[in-house]
């Protein structure tokens, strides 16, 4: 496949969690990255003389920087892994995009499930000023739940407990595989995230469902989703595949 690439140069980078990266490149060539939230862009490496490359959403929303921002889980012994880590301010990453079409539609006033695990939130970050202008109408609700093993790994917790505060009709959940919260708030619980969806009293009358992440987690609760009446329009999915080498 022949790709239609650009140049990216790193800005800034920081570990936002123990577990997560967070990286912010600017088009090198100055012209405009133009994309919807929900999309991915693909980075890409010549190994062993060959083409390969890597999917990444962006996390930041469209139109409020020129800065492109992905989120990456680092992988022990990863080739992407190494070569994102390996960057420094100023050096540049060959990148493709954007794709996908995980990305909000002109849906009727509904509840939106946007359930998540891991890096699969950062679709939803940049979601989050189109989500605020469909809520400030009255007739949608969202509810956002992030998987995760465990508090400290809470990826842009602040952001959408801030969003939840400002909103009555957004809902924030936090689920932690392995670990129990201390003093756990309302907001807070333990388990899997797709397990979650059991005490929300979905509606396939009422609901429209996006998943991202682990392809466990996707898997799952679309299956539960599928028995509890949802048709294929109704469930968007996402699956993030760890490339191990």
């Amino acid at each position: 496949m022949t790709w239609n690439t650009f140049p990216l140069i790193l800005e800034w980078s920081s570990d936002i969690t123990p577990t997560v990266r967070h990286f912010a490149f600017r088009r090198a060539d100055r012209e405009p990255f133009q994309y919807t939230a929900g999309q991915f862009v693909n980075l890409h490496w010549e190994r062993d003389g060959k083409r390969t490359h890597r999917s990444y959403s962006v996390a930041n929303p469209p139109g409020q920087s020129d800065l492109v921002e992905l989120a990456m889980a680092p992988v022990e012994g990863g080739f992407a892994t190494g070569k994102l880590q390996g960057l420094a301010p100023g050096d540049m990453v060959e990148a493709s995009g954007p794709y996908g079409r995980f990305v909000l539609r002109d849906d009727p006033p509904c509840r939106y499930l946007l359930v998540a695990t891991g890096t699969g939130v950062t679709p939803y970050r940049a979601m989050l000023p189109e989500l605020k202008t469909l809520l400030a109408a009255g007739d949608y609700r969202v509810d956002l739940l992030l998987g995760v093993r465990e508090p400290r790994e809470l990826l842009y917790g602040e952001e959408f407990r801030a969003m939840a505060e400002a909103h009555e009709n957004f809902s924030f959940h936090a689920c932690y595989s392995r670990s129990d919260p201390e003093a756990a708030s309302a907001w807070e619980c333990r388990g899997y995230v797709q397990s979650r969806l059991t005490d929300l009293g979905v509606s396939a009358e009422t609901d429209i469902a996006y998943l991202c992440g682990n392809p466990g987690m996707v898997d799952e609760a679309a299956e539960f989703l599928k028995a509890a009446g949802f048709g294929v329009k109704s469930v968007r999915r996402e699956k993030y595949l760890s490339a191990r080498t």
